[in-house]
């Protein structure tokens, strides 16, 4: 009975546009101030100093203070992926409304940010490859790295102690909103993207979740994970 109530009770908040709207421009993983979620979600400063008082309040969010300035985030990666996977069972437009893209945005669609991990259809991409040669497998919602996943990993550069040691599930399941398949979150999601970034095989689209793949990314994803991009 409890547990049904607490989920009535997120729902509720979620359920409002203007928070799912904050939250939604939130799940890049960066901090804003209220001014710009105001913004983003049309709503006043005071309505929307109300609405991340209850996100806030229910653990949705954390708030950092700097001099006279408070920056709103997710509270943390289960947030995303809790949004993640509540987007992934929004009903779709019409067919015929729909765009070649299924409704997203084909830029959004192809590689973007989901909190600190890859999202989109490259990440569901390979994350079908690194299950398909045997680096993964499925427990539940955990990921297992077998060993030839360790030794793959720790080639690749991750340092998979010190992502184990991090206080979060260490490979997770994360529901794709656009391509309503998983790819790979937790803490070796984060690690793998950082990595990609760091080896600018992937770049940052300023502004936005979007990723851009870059030629050196795409011959080293082909030549380390057998993935055809």
């Amino acid at each position: 009975m409890e547990s049904g109530q607490g989920v009535a009770s997120t729902a509720a908040l979620l359920g409002e546009p203007a928070r799912a709207t904050m939250l939604w421009t939130l799940l890049d993983g960066r901090a804003r101030p209220a001014g710009e979620l105001a913004f983003a979600a049309n709503i006043s400063a005071q309505s929307a100093s109300n609405h991340l008082a209850r996100l806030l309040e229910a653990g949705l969010l954390s708030v950092e203070t700097q001099g006279r300035h408070r920056y709103y985030r997710l509270a943390g990666p289960h947030v995303a992926s809790a949004l993640e996977s509540l987007a992934a069972l929004a009903p779709r437009p019409a067919p015929r409304r729909l765009p070649a893209s299924r409704g997203t945005p084909e830029s959004l669609r192809q590689a973007r940010t989901c909190y600190d991990h890859l999202a989109g259809e490259l990440s569901v991409a390979l994350l079908r490859a690194l299950q398909e040669q045997g680096l993964l497998r499925l427990r539940d919602k955990d990921y297992l790295l077998t060993a030839e996943g360790e030794a793959a990993f720790a080639r690749f550069g991750l340092d998979l102690a010190a992502l184990r040691a991090t206080r979060r599930r260490f490979a997770c399941a994360c529901l794709d909103w656009s391509e309503r398949e998983f790819h790979l979150g937790g803490a070796l999601g984060a690690g793998l993207l950082q990595e990609l970034l760091r080896r600018r095989w992937l770049l940052r689209n300023p502004g936005s979740r979007v990723l851009q793949l870059t030629p050196a990314g795409r011959a080293g994803l082909r030549d380390g994970f057998r993935l055809a991009v």
